[in-house]
């Protein structure tokens, strides 16, 4: 595989999506065991990439989604349905951010180049 140009990897930074951190770091950084993203996991709240030998990735987008899990859990609230209220306020955001686009005039939603 040849070596990626220093402004994809850069690009890759940026990206929400982009699998960057171990399980590990992961957990490091929200607070949290490795147990716990599994069990989140399993409750497919989030379902890491894998490397290619085998290891869980997150992205930042998905740890935003398990800190959020993290609190309700820590406030008492069962795993189980911690992931289904994370799951609720998702869907809800998008919902909202579907509407509020819808709800612009035309012209702002096709830009003006079109």
């Amino acid at each position: 595989m040849p070596p990626e140009s220093p402004s994809r990897s850069t690009d890759r930074l940026d990206d929400d999506d982009y699998p960057a951190y171990t399980m590990g770091r992961a957990a490091e950084m929200i607070g949290a065991t490795p147990g716990f993203l599994r069990a989140i996991g399993e409750a497919r709240l989030i379902t890491p990439l894998r490397s290619e030998g085998g290891h869980r990735r997150y992205s930042r987008y998905q740890l935003r989604i398990a800190a959020r899990a993290r609190e309700l859990v820590d406030s008492g609230t069962p795993i189980e349905a911690a992931c289904r209220i994370v799951i609720l306020e998702d869907q809800l955001e998008e919902a909202l951010r579907l509407n509020e686009e819808l709800r612009r005039p035309a012209a702002d939603r096709t830009g003006p180049d079109s």
